[in-house]
């Protein structure tokens, strides 16, 4: 998921901009020229500039990749992708491995429930978590109320759902490609999907605990006529959890760009191979 909002909570919201409320940035994309004659790879990208992203009520909106592809100009349509308790002082990786922990018994609708009461069962929420909460159900109205309400502490539930409808207000939509009830224009695949790459416990009490959870994704619209290609993203998201009726719940989170690596030379798939593999291949469980 913030430079100048590090606490979570949007100090800067109301500055003129019109995404400044909604977790989004400005940020434009500028596209290059081809390749020389030859080249097996195309166009290289630019580097990125650090983004400013401001959250909503100090749970993150996980839109920075779509306000991002919003503000797109026209592309290529044949291209689809390119707090509290103490310090846990832990900066080393801990592998994902078979602990002999059983995984998650139940489903609140789609999303995992019934985690453990310790530093794994933690992890394995915020990324669960982070997944729901970066796919497209989010751009569709009833699905996005049943996962804020899955997912967060019911003491933020109200107020977060107020303002996230006024966030994926009908222009938003529209701007993004969608139609204004979030789904996608017929022959095309809108794809939001977040991916955590790995989980990090970075403080940690008794009932309480914040899980880093770095991520990337994908998003744009896929299919024949697009001129918003799908790319991926990179971002980091902090989300401090609570031990609320037998389960961690989110009750704020964050977002900062990055880690991001160096892209890959890898020749970009057509809108309709994208597009296949999207419908074709599902989402996962993550439980360490």
């Amino acid at each position: 998921m913030t430079l100048g909002d590090e606490d979570g909570y949007g100090n800067d919201a109301g500055r003129g901009d019109a995404y400044s409320t909604i977790g989004g940035t400005r940020q434009t994309r500028t596209r290059l020229p081809d390749g020389p004659a030859g080249d097996p790879y195309g166009p290289r990208r630019p580097p990125r500039n650090s983004r400013s992203l401001i959250t909503v009520v100090g749970v993150v909106v996980l839109l920075l990749g779509a306000i991002a592809f919003a503000n797109m100009g026209g592309g290529d349509s044949g291209n689809g992708g390119a707090s509290g308790g103490t310090a846990n002082n832990k900066t080393g990786a801990a592998p994902t491995a078979a602990t002999g922990t059983k995984p998650v018994p139940e489903k609140n609708g789609t999303i995992p429930s019934g985690f453990a009461h310790d530093e794994q069962g933690a992890q394995s929420a915020a990324a669960n978590y982070a997944v729901a909460l970066g796919s497209a159900d989010m751009f569709v109205s009833p699905s996005r109320h049943a996962i804020v309400q899955a997912t967060h502490d019911p003491a933020v539930v109200d107020k977060l759902i107020t303002d996230l409808n006024a966030a994926y207000s009908p222009g938003f939509l529209k701007n993004v490609g969608l139609n204004e009830d979030g789904s996608a224009p017929t022959g095309l695949t809108f794809v939001s999907r977040t991916v955590p790459v790995g989980t990090k416990v970075v403080e940690q009490a008794a009932d309480s605990v914040t899980v880093e959870v770095w991520c990337t994704g994908l998003v744009g619209m896929a299919g024949e006529g697009s001129t918003k290609p799908v790319t991926e993203t990179w971002f980091t998201i902090s989300e401090k959890l609570k031990w609320v009726g037998n389960d961690w719940k989110i009750e704020s989170s964050s977002q900062t760009e990055g880690p991001t690596p160096v892209s890959g030379d890898n020749r970009a798939s057509s809108a309709d191979e994208i597009a296949g593999a999207v419908e074709g291949y599902g989402g996962f469980v993550y439980a360490r």
